[in-house]
């Protein structure tokens, strides 16, 4: 029988049971296999994982793990204090869209209202959560690490957090997206685009007392659903507000 070490840094550690948190750990193996099929054997999913070292040389996702290996796994906060000359990451994408798993629905109303491009639905199978990030450019948001162990996701994270408020927090600090945010552009219901509408010409489907009190009203392209600033409008802005305090440490 053949024998690996591991260590897994900082917060890759989320995902190791007690024991193996901030130790080396001891791996018995008798079949060869991938770095990548062994990491998540050992519980953490590739998409959290951003480079490898196996006795002093960074490795690729499809090196086959030899007995007496010493491998240390890294996470993407570690390239503060380490320059790696191989990643396993994939190239950043262009476009920041989401996909979310059953779990986050309310952290799906909070990137919507925040403008970010975010299908969720609480009918979505794991497959195809898996299909949809993959074929559309996708990254995948889930509380389901298993989910994420999926090989065709390339773009995926575990959100931490069970707190709604904080997940939002971590999602846009994880992806450095305070600057891309833009408020009341998308449905929260549908999340397509809002476009300006012509009072009048939606007289007929909004209540009578709005009719008087609002002029300014915004419709969803995809699912005609009506927006204006009402009595939650304050309550929103608020809740923007304060996201976008905690970046400056407020």
């Amino acid at each position: 029988m053949a024998i690996a070490y591991f260590y897994f840094h900082a917060e890759l550690n989320h995902f190791l049971p007690r024991h193996h948190k901030q130790v080396k750990i001891s791996h018995f193996f008798e079949e060869k296999a991938s770095i990548k099929d062994m990491i998540e054997s050992l519980g953490v999913p590739h998409p959290e994982v951003d480079f490898i070292n196996v006795n002093g040389e960074y490795v690729n996702f499809s090196y086959i793990i030899s007995d007496g290996d010493t491998i240390n796994v890294y996470p993407i906060s570690a390239r503060g204090t380490i320059i790696p000359s191989i990643s396993v990451m994939p190239e950043p994408l262009s476009i920041i869209r989401f996909v979310l798993d059953i779990h986050l629905g309310k952290l799906t109303t909070s990137l919507r209202l925040l403008g970010f491009d975010t299908l969720y639905r609480n009918d979505y199978e794991d497959e195809k959560l898996a299909q949809i990030s993959y074929s559309q450019g996708r990254i995948l948001l889930t509380r389901d690490k298993a989910l994420l162990m999926r090989s065709l996701i390339k773009h995926g994270y575990y959100v931490r957090n069970t707190n709604p408020q904080q997940q939002i927090l971590e999602v846009l600090q994880c992806y450095d997206l305070f600057k891309l945010i833009s408020p009341f552009k998308r449905c929260l219901r549908c999340n397509g685009l809002l476009e300006p509408v012509d009072k009048q010409s939606i007289v007929d489907k909004i209540p009578e007392t709005v009719r008087s009190q609002i002029d300014e009203f915004r419709r969803c392209q995809d699912c005609d659903r009506i927006y204006w600033k009402g009595s939650h409008y304050e309550r929103l802005q608020q809740f923007i507000d304060g996201v976008l305090n905690s970046q400056k440490g407020e």
